[in-house]
């Protein structure tokens, strides 16, 4: 009956359908395509890859200082503990040899003890020399009572050393851990610098490693809120950096010079010296050479003596950038520092102008 037959398909809907799906898979991997296209990373005008490479190099900075100031640490802690260390091995060695007398002492006088003293003295060929023996046993046991109790004093003092080298130790691995994840930090931060890098023309990617940002220092300061200024001629003039240098004395003389010397060393994060530095360990390094001890990072450096307002400053003097406290460079006069900028870039002078000024301190 025909209520019993299948229903014949229309030859159109069958084409309808695949056409259809052509037109899906078609539109599917036109998506995938511009998905993919949107993921790409867009061009970057010079000024914007200047920028961005400031910017990676100031995250990497601020990770350097913090990784800087938990190395002191790490570095304190370390010593603690070896002195710690030291001293229980000293206080159980001590220790062991009070126990080994104290047990040569019992063991006499398990031996002796099995007779009484009376008939001891009955049985003395020289009872006169038998109590003298007496009162000096008497005399020894007095003695080694008060040896029993310097024992047990040192047994506390041990495991007191002990207990506090364990926490030391406990300390010192939790600080460990923070110095990776600031490595970790700096290593990312400086990758993603020279993939930008990477990316510039050779004549734009030698212009940021030789340090001629001053637009991407711009750029950055102003993302900051920091106010950049352009350096005049006569500010960037030599005669006048080296003259208002050579003007100086004292230990602020002493620094400068130092400073001078380290010219053309490489950037390396974490290094104080003398091969190499990054920023606050050249400026530690160019005081301790003055005789004045600063602290290890930027974030401390800038509490260590006076501050000075920017109008104020003198050859020797330490300038800070960013509002992070970052970076810091040693001032040299005529709107000119020396600093250790970032990897690839050596230590040099340059103008106090190329970054976002955050204060001054002339350590005391």
């Amino acid at each position: 009956m025909a209520s019993h037959r299948k229903p014949r398909l229309h030859q159109l809907a069958g084409t309808t359908v695949r056409t259809a799906a052509t037109l899906a898979l078609a539109g599917a991997a036109t998506a995938t395509a511009l998905e993919g296209t949107g993921h790409a990373s867009p061009a970057l005008s010079p000024a914007q890859a200047k920028a961005q490479v400031a910017r990676y190099y100031e995250q990497a900075e601020a990770a350097t200082e913090q990784y800087d100031g938990v190395k002191e640490r790490v570095d304190r802690a370390q010593r603690k503990l070896d002195g710690l260390q030291d001293e229980a091995a000293r206080r159980t060695e001590r220790l062991n040899a009070a126990r080994n007398a104290l047990g040569s002492f019992a063991t006499a006088q398990y031996r002796e003890g099995g007779i009484p003293a009376t008939v001891r003295l009955f049985l003395s060929s020289s009872p006169d020399r038998y109590l003298e023996r007496a009162a000096l046993a008497d005399r020894a046991g007095s003695r080694q009572a008060a040896a029993v109790a310097a024992v047990q004093h040192d047994l506390r003092n041990v495991r007191q050393v002990r207990t506090t080298a364990e926490a030391q130790l406990t300390e010192l691995k939790a600080d460990e851990a923070r110095l990776a994840e600031h490595k970790h930090t700096i290593e990312t931060k400086l990758a993603q610098a020279r993939q930008v890098l990477d990316r510039l023309p050779s004549e734009e990617r030698a212009a940021v490693e030789s340090g001629d940002s001053g637009t991407a220092v711009q750029a950055a300061g102003s993302a900051a809120g920091g106010a950049v200024k352009s350096v005049t001629g006569d500010e960037s003039s030599s005669a006048v950096v080296h003259e208002a240098a050579s003007a100086v004395s004292g230990r602020a003389a002493q620094a400068v010079a130092f400073a001078y010397s380290a010219l053309g060393k490489p950037y390396v994060w974490g290094a104080t010296g003398p091969s190499s530095f990054d920023c606050s360990g050249l400026t530690q390094a160019a005081w301790q050479a003055a005789g004045v001890s600063l602290p290890r990072t930027t974030y401390t450096q800038i509490n260590a003596g006076q501050r000075i307002a920017r109008g104020q400053l003198a050859p020797g003097d330490l300038v800070f950038f960013y509002p992070g406290i970052s970076h810091v460079g040693l001032y040299i006069g005529g709107g000119k520092m020396i600093h250790a900028p970032h990897p690839g870039a050596p230590v040099r002078i340059a103008p106090i102008d190329e970054m976002p000024f955050a204060g001054a301190t002339r350590p005391a």
